[in-house]
């Protein structure tokens, strides 16, 4: 290579980088902006019940209205209050270390946060949640990918549907396992392959919602996964709904398993016939 090709790929690579650099940055700001277009959401909806009983409560003047009234705005003020403990946890959290974390609780915080939101679409989440060990972790980033498959997840049934969760541990390689299932529309086998990539949708903008379609979404996930030293799989079938396996390190082995089988590749992309009902377990419906 002459000198002067080798002074041509520097600077592809220079190129390259700050390509890479500006990727970065759009990806963290569609998160950002993700995330308050769903927490703003959740506390429109808190004060527009508020105000609803507060004229409830002046228009009728017997107890028994009033009544009514009053535990209806004490209950939205409890679930502000929930959201805003939510909220404050992931803002005080803006360490960009790995700390040993509790993927129970923010798998709580994100459905706390889609609550409203999964009723109004008429999606019904199931929880099939067993005990599982801490992960080591950057809880916000986490948080994240959760909100984000949720709301996929979500946007794949738009008339209505059914979303499990499912959490649970892999004793023998020492890993977390979350899978996010839903029995949506699924993805096309063509598409599979490239739903990882950067500004690859499969939707054509935003919903009613504003949220989704700007192809940036699940390459954060991917993204955050590894970057947790874990890895993402996809499994869908046309008309029948898709589901997202995550596998990340417990916190317990996460040293001895990092270059070991949580090293796979990301994203592995095979369609199936259909989706597996999770074994009997207990169940939490919300």
């Amino acid at each position: 290579m002459s000198i002067g090709e080798a002074d041509d790929v520097a600077t592809l690579r220079q190129q390259v980088k700050v390509l890479e650099d500006k990727l970065a940055q759009a990806q963290r700001l569609t998160a950002v902006g993700e995330l308050a277009s769903t927490t703003t959401h959740e506390f429109n909806n808190v004060l527009m019940t508020v105000i609803n009983y507060a004229k409830l409560g002046l228009r009728h003047k017997d107890s028994a209205s009033r009544e009514k009234a009053f535990n209806k705005i004490l209950a939205a003020g409890n679930r502000a209050a929930k959201i805003t403990k939510c909220i404050l946890g992931m803002s005080r959290n803006r360490s960009t270390s790995h700390e040993p974390t509790n993927l129970v609780q923010l798998l709580d915080d994100a459905l706390l946060l889609l609550e409203r939101e999964m009723r109004k679409y008429r999606v019904a989440v199931e929880r099939v949640i067993e005990p599982v060990p801490e992960i080591m972790a950057d809880g916000n980033q986490i948080q994240q990918v959760l909100l984000n498959l949720l709301i996929n997840a979500r946007q794949e049934m738009p008339n209505g549907g059914r979303v499990v969760v499912k959490l649970s541990s892999d004793i023998e390689n020492g890993a977390v396992v979350l899978m996010i299932r839903d029995n949506g529309c699924g993805i096309a086998g063509d598409k599979l392959p490239k739903i990882f990539d950067s500004f690859f949708s499969t939707k054509d903008g935003p919903d009613a919602s504003g949220k989704g379609g700007t192809g940036l979404g699940l390459s954060i996930v991917r993204d955050v996964i590894e970057s947790h030293h874990g890895r993402i799989q996809v499994n869908s079938t046309l008309g029948k709904g898709t589901a997202f396996t995550i596998r990340l390190p417990a916190i317990s082995s996460a040293k001895d398993q990092r270059r070991a089988t949580l090293a796979a590749p990301h994203g592995t992309a095979t369609p199936i016939e259909g989706i597996a009902t999770p074994p009997d377990s207990p169940r939490q419906m919300m």
